[in-house]
């Protein structure tokens, strides 16, 4: 039968509210202080330019999960913009754990790593302007997804902002420099849905302003070729656990045709694992029966423990 509940208006980064978040400290640059109190310049190349690149990872029984491969992407991300990190992976997970300890975090926790080009002596474009060295803030917060997000799903509207050429600017890059997406984010509410599904400049359906997008038909899941979205740690894991289970897994071309006709469709990402995706463009997805994406959910969250227990 299908599901005809109505989802909950939100996004696929809503978390349950936790009073501790009010007290939390933040890394800024080697210092813990209280969130109140956590600033950067206004001459920070990351407020004046989106000059940066971050990464999301999530804290499971005192261990990042998949760490390795976040510090991969990140890495990776800052070398080919000459971004000097100021330190090295070692370093990274000495600021983590320190900033995990100080909050008391262990479980159920997200943090944001954010590293921009640093203090700009002037407020311009050219990168020598920034001569102070990097600045390294982490985030940290005890976080859920709300329970709306695993039981009634997200509701996309595609929109006309897609995502773009590698050679304008890289969708691979995890950057500060978000308005394309924030445009297709603002365009889907417009349209009345939560979130935006993006189209790449093919006019194939690439992924959501947020998260990597799936689609199961006949028992085989979807994904873009991923050519013109984010790498994601957690879309790789999804498909790595596809080809060990036996689970028949194409990284192809689609449109929103197969989209729209999809027995099934769901968001990866790190703060909410697997979404479900309850409409594209008004048009339900499914019948309401969810065996492909349940399965996964399972192996990924069977994977996750296995990893960080």
């Amino acid at each position: 039968m299908p599901d005809n509940t109505t989802p909950a208006d939100h996004s696929t980064h809503d978390a349950d509210e936790d009073i501790r978040n009010r007290d939390i400290k933040i890394y800024v640059n080697g210092e813990l202080v209280h969130r109140d109190d956590a600033k950067v310049s206004v001459y920070d190349s990351g407020f004046l330019l989106g000059d940066g690149m971050w990464e999301g990872m999530r804290l499971y029984n005192g261990k990042w999960a998949f760490f390795d491969e976040h510090m991969d992407r990140f890495f990776d991300s800052c070398k080919a913009v000459s971004l000097d990190v100021g330190m090295d992976r070692a370093g990274i997970l000495d600021a983590l754990t320190r900033t995990a300890t100080a909050n008391g975090m262990t479980h159920d926790v997200h943090c944001r790593l954010m590293l921009t080009r640093g203090i700009k002596a002037k407020p311009f474009q050219h990168p020598r302007l920034s001569r102070s060295g990097p600045t390294l803030v982490i985030i940290m917060e005890h976080s859920r997804p709300v329970e709306s997000l695993l039981s009634q799903g997200i509701r996309l509207a595609s929109v006309p902002q897609v995502r773009g050429l590698p050679h304008s600017q890289d969708a691979k890059f995890n950057s500060h420099s978000k308005l394309n997406c924030v445009i297709a984010c603002l365009q889907a509410e417009q349209a009345g849905a939560d979130e935006a599904l993006m189209l790449d400049p093919l006019g194939f359906v690439n992924t959501t302003n947020a998260c990597n997008f799936f689609i199961v038909r006949k028992g085989a899941v979807w994904t873009s070729t991923g050519d013109y979205c984010m790498n994601g740690v957690t879309r790789q894991k999804v498909i790595d656990l596809c080809h060990a289970n036996a689970i028949p897994c194409f990284e192809k071309n689609f449109s929103l045709y197969e989209a729209y006709s999809a027995d099934e469709a769901f968001l990866t990402g790190t703060f909410g694992a697997q979404t479900l995706v309850a409409s594209i463009d008004g048009k339900v997805i499914g019948d309401g029966n969810r065996p492909v994406t349940a399965l996964l959910r399972a192996l990924y969250k069977e994977l996750v423990v296995r990893t960080t227990g």
